[in-house]
């Protein structure tokens, strides 16, 4: 039996393969294309052309989609979601395979969650949110690079130029605080921040940008960095103008909004002038045969700008995109959504809306697209973003606005284009970065520093520790001044004069005056923002380092161990128990001694009577030997005997008090140290002393692992010098001391009989402590390595340490055992009231027998001397007749006295010759 075939089915089947099979990959007449958008924008305006100038070129084109005409649907978005996500719905009714737009970040996050729904494309040309990804929106293409890209540009503009912190103005909105966002991700790979933002409604009025702009005036940074969308009036620019924010000390860097909006008008010389200095990013359109064309045709249009170009290149790239799905034979067909059919109650009727079905493979083909476009490449990278652009650097001046520079992701700056420089580097040419002359705010060509540390209005808050020990590195004087001094304040206003820059500041004083202040909590004051630096013998360790930035180190310094001192060298130990002072007045006294009881035994002893030479040698042995209890020479005056008493009872306590300090000097030494440095007084148990306030403790109890219950806060030098004396043994001594060397070497100088043991350990340095970041912190540093080489800071070190002779500061002991004059004060008091007494005795009855010798003269009979006529010289023969009368002993004196008696009582005697006779023979 055969298999047969019926000749009408054979007919029947041959017809339907050769009508149905051709159906399956028939090309449509017509592919509608939406667009969604602000049609009443900057970038609106050119868009519309653009687009419209695309599909009327692709349909010329007959080499893609031959005979399938491509229409456009456009709606306007009015840069509202509401009304993006009504039109949307709009041009899906009317059966689109893909969606251009929006323009507004804000629009895109509603019409891509819509795409990613209802899986048709959403291709943008001016959505630059970088938040807009791939993963969560798998149906969002873009065809300009996001604001990631030109963020990185403008890090690299900001490193290039050398700035470190600067301030952001942008739009309150996804645009702005995304792309804000990508720029401080960016910052922070360059090492450098945003100091502060100022976020600006896209409705604020000029009183409030007016207000946000001057609050940024009192802070440090000077480079503002404008992201907004593209505005035609540039207002902020009007407003930082009347800010006086436009001089030569500002800097303004624009994303590519600026050049957009002035690429998209005509600017006239105001508005030039108002832009004077301003630095933007544009995106890098290549001088391509397809551009040139593109423009002659659209030279009546003063409008284009890149984001127009990239909209005309979107639609040739969906055009191709639909060419590579046709030739495949997938048909383009729609179906209603199930999800909007259950939604058919609704009043916006999205049971109309059809849905492309094959909208995914429509998005794969699209990704593969490769072409050269009128603005560059359009190929599709990672993250569904098209491959980043170029940058041109433009500059504006009062002349126009010109471009100074190019920049590439991998090729940085250059003046030469990218296209042209990417050629000459496959032929061996060398390129370095940099950029033509530019144009800064003010009319000036050289680079602003960028910020500035303070200004007179608001100078830079530095705080200043209130010590009261060691007030010679820094202090503030407890008087109505309160003027801030020290080594530390000396070192740090003679550095300022190295900055190249005025830095107008105040000091604070911190601390209550009646205590060492903490550190610690100063230094973390300076990193929460209450003060812009801190001044003073602040040591550099690693948990402050954490907080700020610390200067250049001005001095070096570690700590050290300090003990009582047993000196070796005992050549001159007897001259120790006295103090110089003390010994000066000792032997002024003898010599003083010796005097006075010449003076008073000379006229009736006869042992300090004789030749000039023998008495001087008599007066000053016998003064001498009263250190020994033993004189040759009796003394017969009783006011001389009065001075010897008080005189030997002095002498007495003297010897007492001299004798029993050098032996406990002698003592002292002889005591062995069991301490030789921080080891062995970590090893033992015995109490140490520190300084209250500093970072001594945190070392000792947390690195060295040393019990807090041995250690015994201690806040100035009269402090240290009474622990150590009194020893480990006693209630508030210590057995060492641990502070920094600075801190001991000024110790020592004013009060020895201490030493240091062992090696300097945890070695650090003093620097000032600045904000996090700030630019002073360097400026610093460097000037301080030049006062060094100046030795300026050698001679500040040496003027308050006084490390070559320091003069009398205290009234302290400068060794812990020696005695000084004030402890004999009260004897000496005594002493001289009762020799000065005896001495003005004595003048007083040589006074009177002087007197009446004189008398006696003038009474008698026979003259003995001439008097001259003159007064000069009858004031002289006084007083050599006095002196005369002195040297006289008194025995002769009062012979003399007797025999004028008995004259007197006898006239008929001649005594008056037997008188004078008689003086002469003595």
């Amino acid at each position: 039996m055969g298999f047969g075939i019926d000749s009408s089915v054979a007919i029947t089947a041959l017809i339907v393969a050769i009508l149905v099979v051709p159906m399956g990959c028939q090309r449509p007449q017509v592919v509608n294309i939406g667009a969604v958008f602000t049609f009443d924008s900057v970038i609106g305006r050119a868009a519309k052309v653009a687009l419209e100038a695309a599909v009327s070129d692709v349909n010329a084109d007959t080499s893609v989609l031959k005979d399938t005409e491509l229409r456009l649907l456009m709606k306007d978005s009015s840069c509202n979601v509401f009304h993006g996500s009504f039109g949307a719905f709009e041009v899906l009714e009317k059966e689109v395979v893909v969606v251009i737009g929006p323009l507004s970040s804000s629009v895109a996050h509603t019409l891509s969650d819509i795409a990613k729904g209802l899986q048709f494309p959403l291709i943008s040309f001016a959505a630059t949110d970088p938040t807009l990804s791939a993963l969560q929106f798998p149906f969002f293409l873009r065809t300009t690079p996001n604001d990631a890209h030109q963020m990185s540009a403008l890090v690299d503009l900001i490193s290039f130029h050398g700035w470190k912190e600067v301030i952001s103005v942008y739009s309150d909105d996804e645009l702005g605080r995304n792309g804000v966002s990508a720029l401080d991700d960016e910052l922070y790979k360059k090492r450098s921040r945003i100091s502060y933002k100022v976020p600006l409604s896209v409705h604020s009025d000029d009183k409030s940008i007016a207000n946000a702009l001057n609050k940024s005036k009192s802070l440090g940074p000077r480079v503002y960095i404008l992201h907004f969308g593209p505005d035609p009036s540039l207002r902020i620019f009007s407003i930082a103008q009347k800010l006086q924010m436009m001089t030569n000390e500002y800097v303004w860097l624009a994303t590519d909004w600026l050049a957009v909006t002035l690429d998209s008008s005509v600017s006239d010389s105001s508005t030039l002038k108002r832009l004077e200095g301003v630095v933007g990013l544009r995106q890098h359109i290549p001088e391509l045969v397809k551009m040139h064309q593109f423009t002659h045709k659209m030279k009546s249009n003063k409008s284009m700008n890149a984001y127009a170009f990239h909209a005309y290149d979107t639609v040739w790239m969906i055009a191709y995109g639909i060419e590579k799905m046709l030739n495949e034979g997938v048909n383009i067909t729609f179906s209603y959504s199930e999800k909007l059919i259950q939604a058919q109650g609704a009043k916006l009727h999205l049971e109309r809306v059809k849905i492309f079905n094959s909208g995914k493979l429509l998005l794969e083909k699209l990704l593969q697209v490769n072409f050269t476009g009128i603005a560059g490449q359009v190929q599709f990278g990672s993250g569904r973003n098209v491959i980043g652009c170029d940058y041109e650097i433009i500059n504006v001046d009062r002349t126009g606005v010109h471009t100074v520079g190019f920049w590439s992701k991998y090729g940085g700056f250059s003046v030469v284009a990218p296209e042209t420089r990417h050629t000459r580097k496959k032929s061996g040419f060398a390129f370095e970065e940099k950029l033509g002359n530019i144009t800064w705010p003010g009319g000036g060509r050289e680079k602003p520093r960028g910020w500035v540390i303070a200004d007179v209005a608001n100078p830079l808050k530095i705080v200043i520790p209130k010590r009261v020990s060691f007030v010679e590195f820094v202090t503030e004087e407890n008087n109505s001044s309160h003027r801030i001094k020290g080594l530390c304040i000396d070192i740090f206003t003679e550095a300022l004069k190295f900055v190249p820059y005025s830095v107008p500041y105040v000091f604070e004083s911190f601390g209550d005056g009646r205590s060492s202040p903490n550190y610690n909590q100063m230094i973390q004051m300076v990193a929460d923002g209450v003060y812009d630096a801190a001044v003073g013998d602040i040591a550099i360790v690693p948990t402050r380092s954490k907080l700020v930035d610390f200067s250049q180190p001005y001095a070096s310094t570690g700590l050290v161990v300090v003990i009582p001192a047993n000196d070796d060298n005992a050549t001159w130990i007897f001259l120790r128990p006295f103090t110089v002072g003390l010994w000066c007045v000792v032997i002024a006294s003898f010599f003083c001694i010796a005097i006075v009881i010449w003076i008073l035994e000379h006229r009736i002893n006869e042992d300090f009577r004789g030749p000039p030479r023998r008495q001087l040698i008599t007066m000053i042995l016998f003064s001498f030997s009263t250190l020994f209890k033993r004189n040759q020479e009796d003394t017969i005056s009783n006011l001389a005997r009065l001075v010897m008493i008080v005189w030997l009872f002095l002498l007495m306590v003297l010897t007492a008090s001299y004798t029993a300090n050098l032996t406990s000097i002698l003592t002292v030494q002889q005591l062995p140290s069991a301490i030789t440095g921080i080891d062995s007084l970590r090893a033992s148990e015995v109490p140490v002393g520190y300084q209250s306030g500093t970072f001594t403790l945190e070392y000792l109890t947390y690195s060295l692992g040393m019990a807090r219950s041995r250690l015994v806060p201690l806040e100035s030098t009269e402090e240290y010098e009474r622990a150590l004396k009194l020893g480990p043994t006693s209630f508030g001594g210590v057995a060492a001391i641990v502070d920094e060397l600075p801190y001991i070497e000024l110790f020592l100088a004013e009060r020895p009989g201490f030493k240091i043991v062992g090696e300097p350990f945890m070695h650090r340095g003093w620097g000032f402590a600045f904000k996090r970041d700030s630019p002073l912190a360097i400026d610093m540093s460097t000037a301080i390595l030049k006062l060094a080489e100046t030795r300026k800071l050698q001679e500040i070190r040496e003027r308050w340490l006084c490390n070559t002779s320091c003069a009398e500061k205290s009234n302290w002991n400068p060794e812990p055992n020696q005695l000084h004059l004030k402890s004999f004060k009260g004897l000496y008091l005594v002493c001289i009231a009762i020799t000065v007494s005896a001495f003005l005795v004595f003048v007083l009855r040589i006074i009177r027998q002087f007197v009446r010798y004189r008398r006696m003269e003038r009474t008698s009979s026979l003259p003995l001397a001439s008097w001259s006529s003159s007064p000069s010289m009858r004031l002289r023969e006084l007083v050599f007749g006095f002196v005369e009368f002195v040297d006289e002993k008194e025995e002769a004196i009062k012979r003399m006295f007797r025999r004028s008696d008995d004259s007197s009582n006898n006239p008929s005697h001649v005594v008056e010759v037997q008188a004078d006779s008689e003086v002469r023979q003595i």
